[in-house]
């Protein structure tokens, strides 16, 4: 009798090993259907997607393989971090028309943003002027900051695809410099890029490009623009 009690206890103990035994809740493991760690939601990208397809940009790969070797035998530099480098490019486009048409800088915005592949910010008036009969926060224009593969791939198309396409084109100004190594350049007509269809525009815009760099002088600035193919006129 007492062997066959005991056969019903071990029938009836429940499964699981000791823990489940004694009663005691196992924690929950992290992962799916865990508690611990938040499984990622379904169809979410696992990391940021890239600005540009799988083509490196050539002017970048330029710059590494070429102009920093120059620029080290040139200047002197014992570093290759020693060699400035292009930070940005911020393109503005001023619509002084947007202020009463929004019509007008809808128009202003989609060219910009052809140009460059990237939206643009509409830039806003600071403070009202009544001789301008401009008020405070009222849209003047547009504006684009460009870094990584898109700031190397726009002044690649700048340099061999649009600047030559300028009525008498000699070259850019050599003295445009702000004093801290970065250049500003000024176009008079937005229909130089070939992204936009001249039987679309609505009028001729000019343009403002302004060149970052991480040169601490203009010497050094306009050494690294002409080893990326910016055409200085001869003054």
């Amino acid at each position: 009798m007492a062997e066959a009690k005991k056969a019903d206890k071990a029938q009836k103990a429940p499964q699981g090993g000791p823990a489940a035994a004694s009663g005691k809740k196992q924690p929950a493991q992290a992962g799916k259907g865990g508690k611990g760690t938040p499984a990622p939601a379904p169809g979410a990208p696992a990391t940021r997607p890239k600005a540009t397809g799988a083509v490196t940009p050539r002017l970048r790969d330029r710059f590494r393989a070429t102009v920093i070797p120059a620029l080290m035998k040139e200047r002197g530099y014992t570093n290759p971090f020693q060699v400035p480098r292009l930070a940005k490019i911020v393109i503005n486009m001023g619509v002084g028309e947007g202020k009463e048409n929004a019509k007008v800088l809808d128009f202003a915005t989609a060219d910009l943003q052809a140009i460059t592949g990237q939206k643009p910010v509409v830039t806003r008036a600071k403070k009202s002027i009544a001789n301008f009969k401009l008020r405070e926060n009222a849209p003047i224009g547009c504006k684009v900051t460009l870094r990584g593969a898109r700031m190397w791939e726009f002044l690649d198309r700048l340099v061999n695809v649009a600047l030559p396409r300028v009525r008498d084109f000699k070259g850019v100004a050599p003295k445009a410099f702000d004093g801290r190594g970065n250049y500003a350049l000024g176009l008079k007509e937005q229909v130089i890029f070939p992204e936009i269809l001249y039987d679309k525009v609505d009028k001729v815009r000019g343009m403002d490009v302004i060149m970052v760099t991480s040169a601490k002088t203009d010497e050094e600035a306009k050494a690294l623009l002409t080893h990326l193919g910016v055409p200085f006129r001869e003054s």
